[in-house]
């Protein structure tokens, strides 16, 4: 048994879960009443994720910065510039997606329990709470606004502390990173009891009618992960981007899909810039950041959606309100991980630049909802994805300087 596991284990993982995916949708056609059982695999493989990293953030951050040396320069500013400019990139599309290819919806409800932020100052005040939230509180809510901001106060207050308190620090962040890595072993089994529930509980016949509105989005996205992001990426490091654009979609941006969740894909990004020889001391803050703030997926959400409704309403749209929007997107799927419902809420945000009333923006929300499976799961192969992209993209950039 001891042989078949370390051979099991010498086969590449993506490969791995790729064979779990084929299983799952296998098992799915073939026995979708009779192994219902399936889908506690992909439960635990999700819920062992998202409780290790809140823990393996706020270790490994206050373990970079106790033992940063002054002198020693990180990549940070360049990495926030990055995902700056890659969300409002991402809003651009979206836009301009819409205008090429403009979606009329047939509004229905079923979205008047939510409750979207009333304005953008809601946004950036759930931010600022976020930020000064209670440690353990922030901890056991994985509020990772919070765990970042704690840790990094941490790690620089420990900065002066004796060696054998950073040699502990030290064997904690080694220790985590060890069972991160027993957990994602488990992705094959996990993402096959994903893959077996998204079938059999959703299917995809729900998603037919709004087949154009699917295109438009998913189009988008697919167009910042293999035309804009590459783009940015040759732009800093002067060479084929696509090697490192395809690896990070294949070992990051695969998980996400299948998980759904930015936070659950943390441990599988800091794996992945371990894989790719990264500055520890950076990536350790850069994920984490990256996973709040760094939202491209998020902003062609929030404009394609916004302007759907628009050309439903035949709302006329000016080029500087085309421009507004764009912004008004980037800024809020960057503040989307502070809102519960994350960018679908705030389209209503969006809708209100063009005078559109809750009523009618909730509406597309509940749209938002019901094509959530592909839309949802593309979104976060694409936030989750470029977090690694951009980090990497730094580093190559300062090395060939």
């Amino acid at each position: 048994m001891k042989n078949v596991w370390n051979e099991w284990n010498q086969i590449s993982l993506v490969k791995r879960i790729l064979m779990g995916l084929i299983l799952g949708i296998i098992l799915a056609l073939v026995v979708p009443n009779g192994a219902s059982w399936i889908t506690i695999f992909g439960d635990l493989f999700v819920g062992a994720l998202k409780a290790i990293a809140p823990v393996l953030v706020f270790i490994l951050v206050i373990h970079a910065i106790s033992n940063h040396k002054k002198g020693n320069k990180t990549n940070m500013k360049s990495i926030l510039l990055l995902y700056a400019v890659g969300t409002l990139l991402a809003g651009l599309v979206g836009v301009l997606a819409s205008y090429l290819f403009p979606v009329s919806l047939t509004l229905t409800s079923g979205a008047e329990d939510l409750t979207p932020p009333s304005g953008i100052m809601e946004v950036l005040e759930n931010i600022l709470f976020n930020i000064v939230d209670n440690p353990v509180n922030a901890l056991m809510n994985a509020n990772y606004i919070g765990i970042l901001t704690w840790a990094i106060l941490f790690g620089l207050a420990l900065r002066n502390a004796a060696d054998s308190t950073k040699k502990m620090l030290e064997n904690f962040s080694d220790a985590i990173s060890v069972l991160v890595k027993w957990v994602i072993n488990f992705a094959p089994i996990g993402i096959m009891g994903l893959v077996f529930n998204a079938i059999v509980t959703s299917g995809l016949s729900s998603l037919l009618g709004y087949g154009k509105l699917l295109l438009v989005l998913l189009g988008s996205m697919f167009f910042v992960a293999l035309v804009v992001n590459p783009a940015i990426v040759y732009f800093n490091i002067r060479r084929n981007p696509y090697p490192l654009v395809f690896t990070c979609l294949k070992e990051s941006g695969l998980t996400a899909f299948f998980t759904r969740s930015s936070a659950a894909n943390i441990p599988v990004n800091m794996r992945l810039c371990e894989k790719l020889n990264l500055d520890k001391n950076t990536y350790s803050i850069s994920i984490p950041l990256g996973g709040n703030i760094n939202m491209g997926g998020a902003a062609v959400t929030i404009s394609v959606l916004t302007l759907a409704a628009v050309h439903t309403l035949n709302i006329e749209v000016d080029i500087f309100t085309a421009l507004i929007l764009i912004v008004l997107s980037a800024v809020s799927a960057a503040g989307a991980s502070g809102v519960a419902g994350g960018s679908l809420l705030l389209i209503p945000l969006a809708c209100s630049l063009f005078g559109i009333s809750n009523d009618v923006a909730m509406q597309v929300v509940a749209i938002g909802f019901i094509i959530g499976v592909l839309q949802d799961s593309c979104e976060t192969a694409l936030n989750s994805s470029t977090d690694v992209l951009f980090t990497a993209t730094a580093e190559y950039a300062k090395s060939e300087k």
